[in-house]
């Protein structure tokens, strides 16, 4: 019997499903973004305002980039090649390659801190031997400088052994508390006791650094289970985060939010030194609850969409005011990845972005009335895939783990930071790219071979931005790759850079008040140490029938893999299928993924999909998104995200042919 899926006219549908991830001084305005806009009418991103209709976009306004002073870089990693000529502070070198992350400002909005891999120290027992390997620093942003006249200070270096026992190894992510006295990075937390991080009184012999560990034995022992992509909650008190898990062969994610508790003397656990605790976590998902697609428990042959049903993926962040938690969810058009936040007591979702390019880290401005985002709009990257608009996302039940991995080639990202309201993508209003300004020569602000790397961050009072790019190196470029590698201008040819984009327009406004949260999130469970860890709902095998808002159909015909546990292949036909009256599907598309491998997707995909999209005037523009005839076949891990390839995928929109990027590249 076929299957009917219920769908009713109303706001945009709510999909919101697990998918992983992974994972110099230069004063210019800045214009609007317009890069990579779709040629189809928008829908707006963001909720309505209180007048009930959503306003006209913002204007672009005046940003001015910089460049932020870091430590210089040594001239090799070789002990004792950071020499009094190359730093006469003998406050250590840089590497020149890797080991960087920006992080987030101190409340006093004038630090920000990072983390840094020092090189070509002196070996002990020179004072200076302590500036060497990962550390964390903070870094002025106001042109000014420490006591020692260096305008960064390092919080790590020298701090006694006995200060940082059983300390964890992953220092990324560093974000300061709002006390400005602690700092979590990593699976760590840096506390320097009374003093506020960048005073005098803040040394190493004040400091202490702790590890996090998260129960996930019944009895409590171990070491704690794996943590990811933390991020401290506005309150100080609560902490968000991702894990990934590996159930039936397959490779899944789950969020999380705990209360962090300080045991100074545990007695059970590894280790058994000073440590905060991961306690009364939450899960950010509930299997009982209504699920994005389920079956009709009153009519086992019609299939129910819910908009409002919920499941978070991989958590990115909190809103300042700590109400809302943020995270990348299943998409709401086909094969488009975006940002939703959903308010933690409430569970009500919004969508902050819409644009058919992948969008990942991201941070909400202090008033709650801007997002900035590391976008790949602009590259094209994706748009072979995504930038048909209006496709209902029914093959995305097998596709969002391989869609989401091809925004990168290797370690090269396509990012660029994006300035976006409240209201989200709309009409013309694809944000305003934060760096648009410059030459696009080396160096520049606007040089295309640096990216924008996780994550930006806003300044406490709203008025500027910081990030941080990466320059592309090989193989992401030269050899068989049709980019050459560009040679860098920054200081010692330092392949990262921190930046700041000062929003020269807006005043000055206090960070909002944040209240205490409760541990309780009404629309997750509680997560018991040692317990079985829960799958994730799919659609069954069957022929469905998804039904347009506006007319028209699609009849969708779901596989399972052979064990049952997951959708192996959907294929789908449209017929007239238009959800808002303007734009008519027609055509197929199926697509089968496999796992060879843990963190590996086989995607067999084959589209022949025509869209007519009518304009006010009565106007029509053909689009289609149509694969080669031996079909389009990529094989991409969601880790190493390395593009490979056969036979051809291409999105042509309103005459503009958007096609795959080259292997490896």
């Amino acid at each position: 019997m076929q299957k009917t899926m219920s769908l009713s006219p109303g706001p945009r549908r709510r999909w919101s499903r697990w998918l992983p991830l992974g994972l110099a001084a230069v004063l210019l305005a800045v214009p609007a973004c317009s890069d990579s806009k779709p040629h189809e009418p928008e829908k707006p991103a963001g909720t309505e305002n209180a007048t009930g209709g959503i306003p006209a976009p913002p204007r672009a306004e005046p940003i001015s980039v910089r460049e932020l002073p870091l430590p210089p870089v040594a001239p090799s990693d070789d002990p004792g090649a950071c020499t009094a000529a190359v730093n006469p502070h003998h406050t250590g070198c840089l590497a020149e390659r890797g080991g960087f992350q920006s992080g987030g400002y101190l409340p006093d909005g004038k630090n920000v801190t990072a983390r840094v891999t020092f090189a070509g120290a002196p070996a002990a027992p020179d004072p200076a031997s302590v500036y060497s390997g990962s550390q964390l620093i903070i870094v002025r942003t106001d042109g000014k400088t420490f006591a020692g006249g260096d305008a960064w200070k390092c919080l790590t270096c020298g701090v006694p052994a006995a200060n940082t026992v059983s300390t964890n190894q992953a220092m990324d992510y560093p974000q300061p508390f709002r006390d400005g006295k602690r700092v979590l990075f990593g699976t760590n937390i840096l506390d320097c006791g009374d003093h506020p991080l960048a005073d005098e009184g803040c040394t190493p012999a004040e400091t202490h650094v702790y590890p996090i560990r998260w129960e996930n034995t019944a009895d409590g022992s171990g070491k704690g289970g794996s943590l990811r992509e933390l991020r401290i909650h506005p309150d100080d008190v609560h902490l968000g985060f991702s894990s990934f898990t590996i159930g039936n062969g397959r490779f899944g994610q789950f969020a999380y939010l705990g209360r962090l508790e300080f045991d100074p003397a545990p007695t059970t656990g590894t280790p058994l030194a000073p440590r905060y605790d991961v306690v009364n976590v939450t899960r950010l998902f509930d299997p009982t609850d209504t699920q994005p697609m389920s079956v009709d428990a009153s009519d086992p042959a019609t299939l129910v969409y819910d908009r409002d049903a919920l499941s978070v993926g991989e958590l990115r962040g909190f809103s300042a005011d700590g109400k809302e938690v943020t995270y990348i969810g299943y998409p709401e058009e086909s094969s488009n990845i975006d940002v939703f936040a959903a308010d933690l007591t409430t569970g009500k979702v919004r969508r902050l972005t819409s644009n058919p390019e992948y969008v990942d880290p991201i941070d909400l401005s202090p008033d709650g009335n801007w997002t900035v985002a590391m976008d790949t709009r602009g590259s094209d990257r994706q748009m072979f895939l995504a930038a048909m608009r209006d496709v209902p996302p029914i093959t995305d039940m097998v596709t969002t783990s391989a869609t989401s991995s091809t925004r990168n080639n290797g370690m090269r990202r396509f990012f660029q930071p994006i300035l976006i309201d409240r209201y989200g993508d709309r009409g013309d209003y694809q944000g305003q790219r934060v760096n648009a300004a410059g030459d696009g020569s080396p160096g520049s602000v606007n040089d295309p071979n640096w990216n924008g790397m996780a994550d930006p961050r806003w300044s406490p009072d709203g008025t500027a931005i910081v990030y941080w790019q990466a320059l592309a190196t090989s193989p992401a470029c030269g050899g068989a790759n049709p980019l050459p590698c560009e040679t860098s201008t920054a200081q010692g040819g330092r392949t990262y850079r921190m930046m700041i984009a000062e929003l020269t327009s807006r005043k000055p406004a206090p960070a909002p008040k944040v209240a205490l949260i409760s541990d309780d999130v009404p629309w997750g469970v509680k997560y018991v140490p040692g317990s079985a860890i829960p799958s994730r709902p799919h659609v069954p095998a069957g022929t469905y029938t998804v039904t347009g808002a506006r007319g028209g159909s699609a009849k969708v015909e779901v596989t399972e893999s052979s064990d049952k546990v997951a959708v192996e292949t959907v294929a789908v036909t449209y017929t007239d299928f238009t959800d808002d009256g303007v734009s008519t599907l027609n055509g197929t598309e199926k697509v089968t993924v496999t796992v060879p491998a843990l963190t590996t997707s086989k995607v067999d995909w084959f589209s022949d999909l025509t869209q007519t999209v009518r304009a006010k005037d009565g106007t029509a523009t053909t689009n289609t998104k149509k694969s080669s005839p031996d079909g389009f076949h990529l094989t991409i891990d969601v880790l190493t995200n390395i593009f490979e390839a056969t036979g051809t995928l291409t999105s042509t929109i309103d005459g503009k042919a958007y096609r795959q990027p080259m292997n490896h590249t």
